[in-house]
């Protein structure tokens, strides 16, 4: 390391978990967020900042008036940018060392397929199920840990699936594709602005300790917060032995 990244990092370096060792795996590191917007921007910028030294953004969607309120990677001089774009310039206004490649296109089976093969975590920031689970297939096909979070109105939710585990879920195993489940999205719901900010700092948080090799993940824990109380609740979460996604990949690998 020179002596500025020295400088630059040394909050880092200092905690005996972390140090230089663990700082060079960072800057070694290939990180994958998908979408940049509420939980995006936290990661995004987290992740630039610690020095992670390959991340890759994606997001098919334009910088919105809308966006600001909660989307701290944006700002007004970017409205009408893409958002992939406008996460990179954000992160090289703090910290020019990452090589950031934003891809303004939407996250469908074959872009997952290609972009996970490559990363070491994978951060999903979407807001739908049906890329949630598309992104969940790459990540088993591929054995990444899956780094995930939520947020909508004042509830928001974190784990992260790592089907590399004997026992940890993968996504699907707790979130069935088969699942009647509600859909929900900020632009008719709403969404409290500090509560994309909580949950994205932890998904930065879980995606270093993955990449510096430190600490406990959050795979096979579910931890849900209530933003109008403050309140933490937490639920371990197994894998499915019938899991239509990580049970047959299993399968394919033992034969």
């Amino acid at each position: 390391m020179t002596d500025d990244q020295l400088l630059r990092y040394s909050r880092h370096i200092l905690l005996d978990e972390i140090g230089v060792e663990g700082q060079e795996k960072i800057a070694a590191g290939r990180a994958l967020v998908i979408g940049a917007g509420g939980l995006g921007s936290p990661v995004s910028l987290f992740l630039g900042s610690a020095g992670v030294g390959h991340i890759t953004l994606v997001d098919h969607d334009l910088v919105d008036l809308t966006n600001l309120q909660r989307q701290i990677a944006h700002n007004m001089a970017r409205v009408g940018e893409p958002k992939a774009q406008s996460a990179r310039d954000a992160i090289a206004a703090i910290n020019p060392e990452p090589i950031v490649e934003a891809i303004c296109e939407r996250a469908d089976a074959a872009l997952l397929d290609r972009l996970v093969a490559h990363a070491y975590v994978v951060v999903d920031c979407t807001d739908n199920f049906a890329t949630r689970h598309a992104i969940n297939a790459a990540c088993v096909k591929h054995g990444k840990p899956l780094v995930s979070g939520a947020a909508i109105r004042f509830d928001a939710q974190i784990s992260v699936f790592d089907s590399r585990g004997d026992a940890t879920p993968c996504y699907a195993c707790v979130f069935p594709p088969t699942a009647d489940l509600e859909e929900t999205r900020c632009a008719t719901m709403g969404v409290f602005a500090p509560l994309v900010g909580i949950i994205g700092a932890m998904q930065a948080a879980e995606a270093l300790k993955l990449l510096a090799g430190v600490g406990e993940s959050l795979a096979g824990r579910l931890q849900m917060l209530d933003g109008r109380t403050m309140e933490w609740n937490e639920v371990r979460v197994m894998r499915d032995d019938a899991c239509p996604v990580c049970a047959s990949s299993r399968l394919s690998e033992q034969t």
